[in-house]
């Protein structure tokens, strides 16, 4: 069950050999094709282990991991143009909390998931690490927004 040339006629990053990499935030990079499954619920998730970012006061560097979990609707994010929007980052200057609202605003924007979250893991500044955790559900998946919030509050 190949992909037509139709469903991957937004997806341009993939196989692209002049990949420019964005110096600062970057959202129009993301790209989507569509769910060949949208009648399932099944979870989607990517882990980018070497997500950078800026402090907004010090312009020094923040390094963390990223965790996205979603449940797909009719699109689905191209993993290489998320892994250029995650890059794009990298000089961006923002606190852990608003990184990890702006993703998943971001993603929740471009694809009308049913379900995201994202997970942010920083490493430690100051000797104190900051895990936020920010998530997003539509009406039917309210119940899964409270449980997967107090399910972090547990596990910190």
């Amino acid at each position: 069950m190949s992909r037509s040339n139709e469903e991957l006629q937004g997806v341009t990053l993939l196989g692209n050999q002049g990949t420019k990499y964005a110096q600062d935030y970057a959202p129009e990079v993301l790209e989507t094709f569509p769910n060949k499954h949208p009648e399932n619920e099944y979870l989607v998730t990517f882990n980018c282990p070497e997500f950078t970012t800026l402090c907004p006061k010090t312009g020094q560097p923040d390094f963390g991991k990223i965790i996205i979990n979603y449940i797909p609707r009719e699109r689905m994010v191209e993993s290489k143009s998320l892994k250029l929007y995650l890059f794009s980052f990298r000089n961006h200057g923002d606190f852990h909390e608003d990184c990890v609202n702006i993703i998943m605003k971001d993603l929740v924007k471009l694809m009308d998931p049913r379900y995201l979250e994202v997970v942010g893991v920083f490493m430690p500044r100051g000797g104190i690490s900051i895990y936020p955790f920010a998530n997003y559900g539509d009406s039917e998946h309210q119940d899964m927004v409270r449980q997967r919030m107090l399910a972090m509050f547990r596990n910190q």
